[in-house]
């Protein structure tokens, strides 16, 4: 007995993403506690997604310094890379492995309000948030470490993923209804899950809470992140700038920072005496 396209798609779609998915677990919990696991697909290779991300960096820095943009403030990129320095061996309590990293820091002069950090540790801090945000060392640690937790976490695998199996159920649909151009474009998809797809909200928490760890360990106050987030606020008119869309709401977020930065200022104690 035969079954009908209608029957048997979702047997199809349920084989082919039960085979694309896999569960990873990218960092160790730390202090505060960064347990969940993500799933992955093993359709988004790890490592071409690593190397497009340093492509794509190189080209960033390629063109701010053809605009005489990069790194235009010595003291400012000093700064920046010094709170890096110190930063970075604090992975360790995450990832050993991203300790070995090819970190690099640069500083974009840009009025945007912004920072990242790509797959593999390439880090841009826009001097827009320096000035505008008359932004502290600590203030500063706590953005970096933000952004270096994303890094870790490998949040941007995991959006590749979530959209290539999402593509990829559209693209069974389309064969068992015999659509025709049914395609899926893997490189496509990771190109805008690393670069144009928000963090989720659950990533961004995860951010925030390893954010502060990784500035405690460092030695800069992890209550600097609350005090951040209120100026981020301030200078946006109330409503997040754009690159803060989906991350949780001011209130929850500063409810959130307050117990975490108080779990990990033992942390913050124990570095300030050496």
């Amino acid at each position: 007995m035969s079954l009908s396209v209608s029957r048997a798609l979702p047997v199809w779609l349920v084989c082919v993403l039960a085979v694309a998915c896999a569960t990873v677990q990218t960092t160790a919990p730390g202090t505060v506690g960064v347990e969940r696991k993500q799933t992955v697909s093993p359709l988004v290779n790890r490592n071409s997604l690593n190397r497009q991300a340093a492509l794509q960096y190189r080209q960033v820095v390629t063109n701010a310094e053809r605009k005489n943009a990069l790194n235009v403030d010595l003291h400012q990129t000093e700064r920046v890379r010094r709170i890096a320095a110190r930063l970075t061996p604090a992975v360790a309590a995450f990832r050993p492995d991203a300790v070995g990293w090819k970190w690099e820091v640069n500083v974009l002069a840009s009025k945007e309000v912004n920072a990242w950090c790509m797959p593999g540790g390439k880090i841009a801090v826009y001097s827009g948030l320096i000035e505008q945000l008359k932004i502290t060392d600590d203030e500063l640690a706590a953005v970096m470490g933000h952004e270096i937790a994303h890094a870790l976490r490998e949040h941007a695998w995991e959006r590749a993923s979530q959209a290539v199996n999402a593509q990829l159920g559209l693209t069974v649909i389309g064969i068992a209804l015999g659509a025709s151009g049914a395609s899926m474009d893997m490189a496509g998809m990771a190109y805008q899950a690393m670069f144009a797809l928000p963090n989720s909200r659950e990533q961004e928490t995860e951010a925030d809470r390893i954010g502060v760890e990784l500035a405690a360990r460092a030695g800069y106050d992890p209550r600097a992140a609350i005090s951040l987030w209120e100026k981020m606020g301030k200078v946006s008119g109330g409503a997040p700038p754009q690159w803060l869309s989906t991350h949780p709401s001011q209130e929850s977020r500063q409810k959130d920072l307050a117990v975490y930065s108080a779990k990990v200022l033992p942390l913050y104690e124990q570095a300030k005496a050496h």
